[in-house]
């Protein structure tokens, strides 16, 4: 076989496994297994999981917040600002800046990215084309899907949906809208799920990103999902304005969400820091009711969505640092909550982008990563060193970490 990984802790509680990989897939899960491999890591009881999937991302706006600062914080001027530098951006700057945040991401541990890439008549397809450069040429490291993304809106941009069209011919992996920066955002999602059943592709959603409950279109994308059989291929990021119904009235959407299978991406950088900039007192947290929304049945993931940008002045692609925040802002630090967190950078955002074969079992593909923790319930709050990487059964990142104390 290619890697034997000794003594690898799956879960806590269990005994220590070993772990057999060949040809980009796991062949066994076995104690004490003594076959012969090229390469064989013992990890000496240290927790081995599933690669991390960063579900929601913009590649083609990162590393810009140097470049004009968001002073106010608000979403009004992150809007603007952008808005502002976006005529700047050439293929050269997209690509250094992108290709620069991927090298930043792919060493903690992410296997999987789906990156919401934007293009309207004004500025073309200059960062499209190159995020899909980058997901092939990083296609050894990392899998990369790409949204079809319409930031500046649909109806209001005249053009945008007969480039959404070629967006998908030119190799999109999923339809992506933005309802809430629309002007008719039930005629947007109409169009965005025409375009997908065109291409049989899945559709991710900007949905609901304000303080307040008011103009919501939730419901209709729920109906809509369920009248085109679209049940479990739905996404939505942000989806702050949640926070602001009370249980009587955010009970009957979270379980409409939930029949329509729809999965939501929480991000939580970002909307903590865009969101409730107008309180005075009492601040809220602005971001979407995770608990509610999981214990109601939905599929819930965290994800970063943007990395030093006027949207989010910070970040430095560490997945785990973003579950992290999420613990405390979410309420999930009790013990029974903790356990759900893991699962939220790992086997539901898989769910969510539809991968198959993913996940530690025999037949699956190798994907995994070795923690610096031997306790799988300390997989977050330790922040631990991701020892190795492995991707389709090859290493791609290995890691050293040594601290001498002196006392």
């Amino acid at each position: 076989m290619d890697i034997l990984l000794k003594n690898v802790r799956l879960n806590d509680g269990e005994s220590l496994k070993d772990v057999a990989i060949e040809d980009g897939r796991i062949t066994a899960i076995e104690e004490n297994m003594t076959a012969i491999a090229e390469r064989v890591i013992d990890a000496d009881g240290r927790v081995l999981i599933p690669g991390f999937i960063e579900s929601h991302l913009h590649l083609d706006k990162a590393l810009i917040a140097d470049r004009k600062p968001n002073n106010s914080g608000t979403l009004k001027e992150a809007i603007s600002v952008t808005a502002e530098l976006k005529p700047t951006f050439t293929k050269e700057d997209i690509y250094d800046r992108a290709k620069r945040t991927l090298d930043m991401i792919i060493p903690n541990g992410v296997t999987a990215i789906r990156t919401h890439s934007e293009f309207d008549p004004a500025q073309g397809f200059t960062g499209f084309e190159i995020v899909l450069k980058l997901k092939e040429e990083y296609k050894n490291l990392v899998d990369i899907q790409v949204v079809a993304f319409p930031q500046e809106g649909i109806i209001k941009s005249p053009g945008t949906e007969e480039m959404m069209n070629q967006a998908m011919e030119m190799g999109a992996d999923v339809v992506g809208g933005i309802p809430y920066n629309d002007s008719d955002a039930e005629k947007h999602i109409d169009i965005v799920f025409k375009i997908a059943k065109k291409y049989n592709k899945p559709v991710d959603i900007h949905a609901e990103f304000s303080d307040e409950a008011t103009d919501m279109s939730i419901e209709y994308l729920c109906k809509k999902t369920i009248a085109e059989g679209y049940q479990g291929k739905v996404s939505v990021g942000h989806l702050t304005a949640l926070h602001a119904l009370p249980k009587a009235e955010l009970d009957p959407i979270i379980a409409k969400m939930a029949e329509a299978g729809i999965s939501v991406m929480a991000l939580t950088a970002t909307d903590l820091h865009l969101g409730a900039r107008n309180d005075e007192y009492n601040v809220r947290r602005a971001v979407t009711p995770i608990r509610k929304l999981r214990d109601g049945g939905v599929n819930m993931c965290i994800a970063t969505n943007n990395i030093r940008n006027a949207f989010t002045p910070y970040g430095n692609g560490d997945i785990l640092q973003t579950a992290m925040l999420t613990i405390p802002v979410g309420h999930l630090g009790g013990a029974n909550d903790l356990k759900t967190v893991l699962p939220m950078i790992t086997e539901n955002p898989a769910k969510a982008i539809g991968l198959v074969d993913y996940g530690i079992a025999v037949g699956n593909k190798a994907d995994v990563v070795l923690l610096d923790t031997k306790i799988k319930g300390n997989a977050i709050i330790d922040i631990p060193t991701r020892l190795f990487v492995i991707k389709n059964g090859k290493v791609t990142v290995e890691s050293t970490k040594e601290t001498i104390i002196h006392r």
